[in-house]
């Protein structure tokens, strides 16, 4: 169902003050204007029409911004659709390495300097972990994301990672995680470790680095959360459904818009997730929105390890091999289902023609439309 408001209705309300704000940079503003026009006239589209029934439908095309809120389910669908032919029968561990707010201050100067340096701090303490005999001796592979909003639109930079239950030893051969892929590594160690290697490469990264800042790092409790193993592969699917091209707030949790304001529901975890409400001034929620919008050319999906592109070529289909056949099957997980421009609305056949594109002027006046939204890529 159609969501009543839109992040594109509260830039549309406020636009001349977004354009002048001053903690609006030229790149966030570009991004902001792409999802102000996203699936409207001013993105131009076509006029589709059923063969078969007659059903005619306008659609608009998408701004494809990775940061707006109607253009992920295409993309996501068709990432995890690449993945799943990735998928190992092993357990699968989620685990999230999580940043202090002390290093707010310098995310929002140096947004890529900081992100980075997480996914290789998280990377290397994973990897310490891992190839340590203690605890795997073997090379592990990870699937990491990053998401740098809290349920509020605050800055809460942390990464969602998948790490299969095990690895491969020097050898070649498969080692599975200790307890039968019930346990992966201890988190409050790992937490130790995660401090100390994002500290080591922060310095590396920036040599100019204040001492009262490292000093209030040390003094911090960092925080590593290693959740449950997934049941089976399908499980690790929905996950990366859910996580993968999330952004900062869906257009489903934004409840009322006004001229000054909005209201969106969000979770607050400290009471059990319970649902609540926040009211924010307009030009304060685009603030906060903008907080979440990469640097350009930022990858915020990273492959390590065994499941880094240049090494599963070689590594998943060997760790196939090794396993018994039973386990093989389990891999299977659901089919996903695609969005079919062909298919009509109506009768649900492949019927559907285009008769006209449209400029940047919308339809002609009194055509009837069946979902003038419609995604177009």
């Amino acid at each position: 169902m159609r969501p009543r408001h839109e992040v594109a209705h509260v830039l549309q309300a406020h636009w001349p003050a977004v354009e002048r704000h001053p903690q609006i940079n030229s790149w966030q503003l570009r991004t902001l204007a792409a999802i102000l026009r996203c699936r409207t006239q001013a993105m131009g589209g076509h006029v589709d029409a059923c063969s078969d029934c007659g059903q005619v439908r306008v659609s608009y095309n998408s701004c494809r911004n990775r940061h707006c809120p109607k253009c992920q389910g295409r993309k996501r669908e068709q990432w995890i659709q690449a993945r799943q032919a990735e998928l190992l029968p092993v357990p699968y561990f989620h685990v999230v390495f999580t940043l202090p707010d002390t290093l707010n201050q310098l995310a929002l100067q140096q947004p890529k300097l900081v992100y980075d340096t997480l996914f290789e701090a998280a990377w290397q303490t994973l990897l310490a972990f891992a190839t340590d005999t203690k605890h795997l001796g073997a090379r592990p592979g990870m699937v990491a994301v990053l998401h740098t909003w809290g349920q509020t639109l605050s800055l809460h930079p942390h990464l969602h990672c998948i790490v299969p239950g095990g690895g491969l030893s020097e050898s070649g051969r498969w080692k599975g995680a200790r307890g039968k892929g019930r346990y992966l590594f201890p988190v409050k160690a790992m937490s130790q470790v995660y401090r100390a290697k994002y500290v080591q490469v922060l310095k590396e990264k920036l040599p100019t680095v204040e001492k009262e800042l490292l000093k209030a790092l040390f003094g911090k409790q960092w925080v590593v959360y290693a959740k449950r193993p997934f049941s089976g592969p399908g499980h690790v699917v929905e996950y990366l459904g859910r996580y993968t091209h999330k952004i900062a707030i869906s257009n489903h949790r934004i409840k009322e818009v006004d001229a000054q304001s909005l209201t969106f529901t969000y979770r607050d975890y400290r009471q059990g997730a319970k649902r609540l409400e926040m009211k924010l001034e307009g030009m304060e929620f685009i603030r906060r929105f903008a907080l979440h919008i990469l640097p350009r050319g930022f990858v915020r999906i990273r492959h390590y390890g065994i499941l880094s592109g240049t090494a599963k070529g070689y590594s998943i289909p060997v760790i196939r091999e090794q396993l018994p056949e039973e386990k093989r099957r389990k891999a299977e997980v659901r089919q996903l289902r695609e969005y079919n421009p062909l298919e009509c609305p109506c009768c649900k056949k492949e019927t559907m023609v285009t008769l006209q594109v449209l400029a940047k002027r919308g339809p002609p006046q009194g055509m009837r439309t069946q979902r003038p939204y419609q995604e177009f890529e």
